[in-house]
């Protein structure tokens, strides 16, 4: 049996609470309504509604303030606040004590049903959310890697057999993939774990300074050397040194770095003296070095010396099952790190998370779990609290905001409206997507689940007949440009109008 959904109306007009109730009841959802903040936060501890929908201005105290009780009472509860004089303070604050949104009265007529159903579809999504029964931890996990996937074991059992040796190491996979973690481990398990494990970024530091933050420099080697330094490979001395980006070394300091690990001596910048350092050397790189050295970008001698051994760590894309793991493991961490109280996902969070390419990887996946951590409004990660990148789409269709949804939703009550009778805004707003990202093809799937729903409503010849109109009031009534607008010719546009009763006089101008 489906469970039905409970909605708390507040707000002080009658006929605002008539007017929503007929909107949003039906026979999966009950609407209870109240004039007064007192009488609904009465309601709320004996129904516990799953949506709570307040107007700010309402007494004995207001919007905001029932929000803020609401909230401390059930961090999980789901309240819209709504105002017909809004002001940038209060919807920021209304946000900040955790708001599902905040809608303005005038928009009402369009949004309101869409917000609706999108905060009950993410309360039936908490209803069934699961904790997360962790298998790790972050005390025991510190600084190591994880995951569960064959592909991960396989990098493992090449951890565990590189380990004891003194082989150098290439580390090779997409940028944020975890290298330098492999590289750690690698050092953690082998002989030289109680030396230094240094890492250098080979692509951060400018080619000039390079040499000298790798082998050192005598005082008065160049102007600004004061003193003398050390370098990386003396400070790493019985320990390893991690070489991130090898692809980006610079061909002048490549041939030095041969002469280290072929003779095990270097000389600083400016200096004569030959110097000895017993290192581990591990590379890592996204770059391809094959490429690289048959372009004559990489030298063959050294690639041979760094490619003793290699693991390549496969991207996040290609092992999905570590997805879920990871995901744990961040939130612990950022829980943690950030004082802040241990957030769980949601079985539908997770499929979102599974689902979705990670260009970014690992770092792109922890990354996203920190927004999601700052932007989320309860104790479980919804599917709405997934930031994810630009590859996915579906978080601007779920409340779209185009003046032209709006005339198909009055058209939807109303079907035997005239489209030159509809309220309308601008032109540029009905004709341009939104900010929020808003594309064509998401106003066209809304066009057809509003016919869905509602079958009086004749959606392509309505579409045909309001968007002829539309057209023409975006080109001020001239044809040759209404056509050209529609892709159709001056001569199907006049056939158009006549049928249509579309005239320069009906439309209207901005």
């Amino acid at each position: 049996m489906v469970q039905s959904d409970l909605i708390l109306i507040v707000d002080p007009e009658s006929d605002f609470l008539e007017w929503a109730q007929g909107q949003l009841e039906n026979d999966r959802t009950r609407v209870l309504a109240a004039l007064d903040a007192e009488t609904a936060y009465q309601i709320c501890l004996k129904e516990n509604p799953d949506l709570v929908i307040t107007e700010i201005n309402i007494n004995p105290f207001n919007g905001l303030e029932l929000l803020k009780r609401l909230r401390q009472r059930d961090p999980n509860a789901f309240v819209v606040l709504s105002s017909a004089f809004s002001t940038t303070q209060s919807v920021i604050e209304s946000m900040k004590l955790g708001a599902y949104d905040f809608l303005r009265k005038e928009s009402l007529p369009f949004s309101f049903k869409i917000v609706v159903d999108s905060a009950l579809k993410a309360r039936r999504e908490l209803r069934a959310a699961t904790e997360f029964k962790p298998q790790l931890t972050v005390e025991q996990h510190r600084d190591s890697i994880i995951g569960k996937s064959d592909a991960m074991q396989q990098v493992f059992k090449l951890i565990g057999r590189v380990a004891g040796t003194d082989a150098p190491v290439m580390i090779t996979g997409e940028s944020g993939a975890g290298k330098e973690l492999i590289a750690r481990a690698i050092h953690r398990y082998s002989q030289r774990s109680n030396a230094d494990f240094i890492a250098i970024n080979c692509a951060a530091i400018p080619e000039n300074l390079l040499e000298s933050e790798l082998f050192g420099h005598e005082k008065g080697a160049f102007t600004g050397a004061h003193t003398q330094r050390v370098g990386r490979f003396e400070q790493s001395n019985g320990g390893t040194l991690f070489l991130d980006e090898i692809g980006d070394l610079p061909l002048a300091v490549q041939g030095k770095l041969l002469r280290v690990l072929q003779d095990g001596e270097f000389s600083r910048v400016g200096g004569n003296a030959a110097i000895k350092s017993d290192v581990r050397i591990i590379a890592a790189t996204n770059k391809n070095l094959e490429t690289e050295v048959s372009a004559r970008a990489f030298r063959e001698d050294l690639f041979y010396r760094l490619n003793v051994v290699r693991i390549h760590l496969p991207p996040l894309r290609q092992r999905i099952e570590d997805i879920r793991l990871l995901a744990e493991y961040f939130l612990q961490k950022i829980s943690v790190r950030k004082h802040l109280p241990r957030l769980r996902l949601s079985e539908e969070a997770v499929r979102v998370l599974e689902s979705y390419p990670w260009p970014g990887n690992v770092r792109e996946l922890e990354n996203t779990l920190q927004r999601a951590c700052v932007l989320a409004t309860g104790e479980v990660l919804l599917p709405k609290d997934i930031p994810l990148g630009i590859a996915n789409s579906a978080k601007s269709e779920q409340t779209p905001n185009w003046q032209v949804l709006e005339d198909v939703d009055m058209a939807r009550r109303d079907p035997t409206t005239s489209p030159t009778k509809l309220q309308t805004s601008s032109p540029e707003s009905r004709a341009t997507p939104t900010s929020d990202g808003l594309t064509p093809e998401a106003a066209v799937r809304y066009l057809l689940e509003k016919a869905i729903e509602d079958q009086t409503l004749e959606l392509l010849p309505w579409v045909e007949q309001r968007f002829t109109a539309l057209a023409m009031e975006r080109t001020k009534g001239n044809q040759i440009r209404a056509a050209k607008l529609l892709g159709i010719s001056r001569a199907t546009l006049r056939k158009r109008l006549e049928r249509f009763g579309i005239t320069k006089e009906s439309l209207r101008h901005t």
